[in-house]
């Protein structure tokens, strides 16, 4: 078990407030986008996870496969917090776990809505949070329906001890949602899980998302058996069960939570249905006909897109970040928090996308029923910003976490972490992003491009190991190679930091030949540098705000 902040843990604990305000979705604000097999290019079950944090340092987490004796215990440390809660015992056997993927294809990930305050745990008897839900689960399951069940058996018996929850819950052949909320005094938690229909695409953001269902359709329906009976016996429900809606009854959605929340989805819907659009009206709270939990996309969904939607800022929409006057004169697609400001008496906000600053680690999950489980299993992994980070991928066999991935200290500058020379880049690019995005892009573009195309090559040689049974070749070879992927993505980034240092120094651009290596002057010496300056809007603003200040003539 890890000690501090873990890999798996999604932000600060939020307070026990009202989470029917923009500003406390942001707590704890992670984005789950999913696809099932038939809506994918090749076939694989796919889940993205964006670890949303201030404080949250990027790491690889893995828990090797163990053997266990009887009465062996588990100690389950809270997530958030690093408070022991309690301990449990240990089944006879625990999962290789890598990041948020186990040994088996299995994937989970989260985000959090908090919910109705009374009912986080009051006891002080609960030891299960949602972090360690996650981890125990990967360690005991096989399948995602295997999981569910570990996850929600685990709350029965030890109690609940977080707020309300969304779980994306992937294997092979299938992926579900789950959502969960405590009970307040009582011992457990109310839960729903909807399986995702195969060809459909969906997603969550910090808002429950589970509404009317076919409670009937026990296949693709399972629930707690209390779920409507305990909002009516709250006062949250007093229709008919037919009706019954888990996200409406256990949460309030007002227009601050739907912009800031389920328009991250919508985002995601749109760029593979257009008629997703239409529910833009329910994300900018013009309309109270919800988002449905999962869309048809018009088009398979490539591994690239996945990638390509954890960066989303809004582009293309009346959300946009880049063009408002809080993008700047850089068009910067990121605003700092607070995420509200008040001005004249009236409260505003500030757009919050799925690229967001303060991730610090992300992932999108491959798994494959045509691959073995040791080659099927692969999980894309970055570290810090979606938007700039470089998904590394890293196969469910592996058993050693490669050195620049591994515990750090977000406190403690290295340069030899992958996850700081993320933020180093980042960070710059961050003050001047439309002058600097192209040369990260470069980078970017060129080590995704070389890891996806080397998948099929290094596959093979993964099968021809496999097929011949040695399996311990195997494991040195998937570790070697994340290793190698690992050295080299974070080699990339710090040369490329260096660069952009470089090339932007004192607020100008120095010139640069094709191949990206500084000019020269005919006598050798550096090229005298261009002045960017600022775009024509800046300058505008400059005299609408001071008038003839500044005039010269």
């Amino acid at each position: 078990m890890l000690k501090g902040k873990t890999i798996y843990h999604s932000a600060l604990i939020l307070s026990v407030l009202s989470l029917n305000s923009y500003f406390s979705s942001e707590t704890n604000a992670c984005t789950n986008l999913i696809a099932g097999k038939n809506a994918t290019a090749d076939g694989s079950v796919m889940i993205t996870y964006a670890a949303d944090s201030h404080s949250l340092y990027g790491d690889l987490n893995h828990t090797p496969a163990a053997k266990h004796q009887p009465g062996e215990m588990r100690k389950i440390i809270e997530w958030d917090t690093n408070k022991p809660l309690g301990e449990i015992p240990h089944p006879k056997e625990t999962y290789n776990v890598v990041g948020n993927m186990n040994e088996f294809q299995v994937s989970i990930g989260e985000t959090t809505w908090g919910g109705h305050e009374e009912l986080l745990d009051t006891t002080g008897n609960s030891i299960i949070d949602y972090g360690s839900l996650i981890q125990i689960a990967l360690e005991r399951s096989k399948s995602a329906r295997e999981a569910i069940k570990v996850m929600t058996d685990l709350v029965d018996e030890y109690g609940y001890a977080s707020e309300g929850e969304s779980f994306s819950i992937a294997d092979k052949n299938e992926v579900w949602v789950l959502e969960m909320i405590g009970k307040g005094a009582e011992k457990g938690a109310v839960w729903i899980a909807v399986r995702i229909p195969d060809n459909a695409i969906s997603g969550h953001a910090n808002e429950p998302r589970i509404r009317k269902v076919n409670l009937k359709d026990k296949e693709n329906v399972m629930h707690s058996k209390d779920m409507i009976s305990f909002a009516r016996k709250r006062g949250y429900f007093n229709g008919k069960d037919e009706d019954f809606s888990f996200a409406d009854a256990y949460a309030v959605h007002d227009k601050a939570t739907r912009r800031g929340c389920d328009a991250r989805v919508w985002s995601y819907f749109r760029k593979f249905n257009p008629d997703a659009d239409k529910y833009y009206s329910w994300c900018a709270g013009e309309s109270d006909e919800p988002m449905p939990l999962y869309i048809i996309p018009e088009k398979k969904v490539s591994l690239q897109e996945m990638q390509d939607a954890m960066r989303d800022h809004y582009e293309g929409t009346p959300f946009e970040m880049t063009s408002d006057i809080g993008a700047g004169p850089n068009h910067v697609p990121y605003r700092w928090r607070p995420m509200e400001y008040e001005v004249d008496g009236k409260k505003y906000c500030m757009e919050r996308a799925i690229g967001t600053q303060q991730t610090g680690w992300s992932f999108v999950s491959q798994s494959r029923a045509d691959m073995p489980d040791p080659i099927g299993g692969v999980i894309w992994f970055g570290t810090d910003d979606t938007n700039t980070t470089v998904y590394m991928p890293f196969y469910c066999s592996l058993t050693k976490v490669p050195k620049e991935l591994g515990k750090g200290d977000i406190n403690t500058f290295s340069m030899d972490s992958n996850f700081w020379m993320n933020n180093w880049v980042a960070n710059q690019a961050y003050n001047r992003y439309d002058l600097m995005i192209p040369d990260i892009r470069k980078v970017q573009n060129a080590l995704e491009n070389e890891f996806l195309s080397g998948r099929p090559e290094a596959e093979q040689n993964y099968l021809a190991l496999y097929n011949t049974g040695n399996n311990d070749k195997l494991q040195a070879a998937v570790n070697e190679e994340a290793k190698q992927i690992a050295a080299k993505s974070t080699d990339a980034y710090r040369d490329l930091a260096i660069y952009l240092l470089v090339k932007f120094m004192d607020g100008n651009m120095k010139k640069t030949n094709e191949d990206g290596s500084f000019q020269l002057n005919e006598y050798g010496i550096p090229a005298y540098p261009s002045f960017p300056g600022y775009d024509k809007k800046y300058y505008e603003n400059i005299v609408k705000e001071t008038g003839d200040h500044f005039l010269l003539d």
